[in-house]
Parts: C-alpha cells; sequence; structure tokens
C-alpha cells in the first residue's frame, strides 16, 4: 500500500483471540480438557437410547396431527392453504430425526411430503390424497417396527409411496 506521495505505509495487522466458550462448557463433563468423559459419553447414549425407544410414540402422535390436518383439507378445502403450511412443517420436524433413532424411511418420506407441501400453486384434490399416501407409508412404517431400510418390506413401501405419487402427479 503506497501514500499519495508513492511511499510504502506500513500495514497493521491485529491478531484477535476469542474465547473456547464450547471448551468451557465441557469443563465439567471432562476435566477442563476440552474432551468429554467416558462416564458422559456412556450417559449421552443411555438418553439416546431411551430416546429410540420412545421415538415410534413420538412419530405416531405426529402422524395423528397430520392426519387430523389431512382430515382439515379434505373438510375445507378453502383453507387447504394453511393446512398444507402446517403439515409442511410437521414433516419437517419429522425427516431430522428418523435417521437418528434408527428409522430412516420416516426421514424418506417425511422429506418427501415436505417437499411436495410446499407447493405454491392451487391445491387439487389429488394432491390431498397424496399426503394421506405419505402418511399412510409412514403410518406402516411405525406400526411395522420397519428400522434400517426396511429390507423386503421397505422396498415395497417405497414403491407403494413412489405409484401413488406418480398416480396423483397429472391428476386435477
Amino acid at each position: 500500500m503506497a501514500d499519495p506521495k508513492g511511499q510504502k505505509v506500513p500495514t497493521i495487522v491485529r491478531f484477535y483471540r476469542f474465547r473456547n466458550r464450547l471448551k468451557e462448557k465441557t469443563h465439567g463433563l471432562g476435566g477442563g480438557t476440552g474432551q468429554v468423559s467416558a462416564e458422559a459419553l456412556a450417559e449421552a447414549e443411555k438418553a439416546l437410547a431411551q430416546m429410540a425407544e420412545d421415538y415410534p410414540d413420538w412419530v405416531s402422535g405426529l402422524l395423528v396431527k397430520l392426519s387430523e390436518k389431512h382430515g382439515r383439507c379434505v373438510d375445507t378445502p378453502e383453507h387447504r392453504r394453511e393446512f398444507f403450511e402446517e403439515i409442511n412443517e410437521i414433516a419437517h420436524d419429522m425427516k431430522g430425526q428418523g435417521g437418528t433413532f434408527g428409522y430412516p424411511l420416516i426421514t424418506e418420506f417425511a422429506d418427501s411430503l415436505h417437499n411436495f407441501t410446499t407447493i405454491k400453486n392451487d391445491i387439487t384434490d389429488s394432491m390431498v390424497e397424496l399426503v394421506k399416501a405419505h402418511i399412510d407409508a409412514m403410518r406402516a412404517v411405525i406400526r411395522g417396527r420397519v428400522k434400517g431400510d426396511g429390507g423386503e418390506v421397505g422396498a415395497q413401501l417405497k414403491e407403494t409411496l413412489n405409484q401413488a405419487i406418480e398416480k396423483y402427479k397429472g391428476k386435477k
């Protein structure tokens, strides 16, 4: 860098040291080393296992909410946009946790439902039926406790949902 007379101006460099707040927060867990103790890790794994056991019940509650919103779409077509927005939010919540608790099919189906319900055009009866197809697929996963990719059952559920998507894709 040069000043107007062409002489070199020294560059000022400043270094900032920020506190490592994350390391400070783990002080009680790992003795201040920034590492998590084996006891804390075991406790976290135990809590995660308990949450995984409760996951099907939690999802069942969300499926009830989705079914209610679907029913409202059927009963009150003039309010479908607002119900689709609510369905979209519920699907967003569901897609983030399925894989964590051993149900990646829930994540996959909820992601599909979430993407589908972000549409901005008129919502047809066929679109409402496609919401139901997603709900039915997720309900089958939870009722059957279909974990992982689900093997043959998982493949059949995916195929059934894909057939419903194809069936209702072009219908009004």
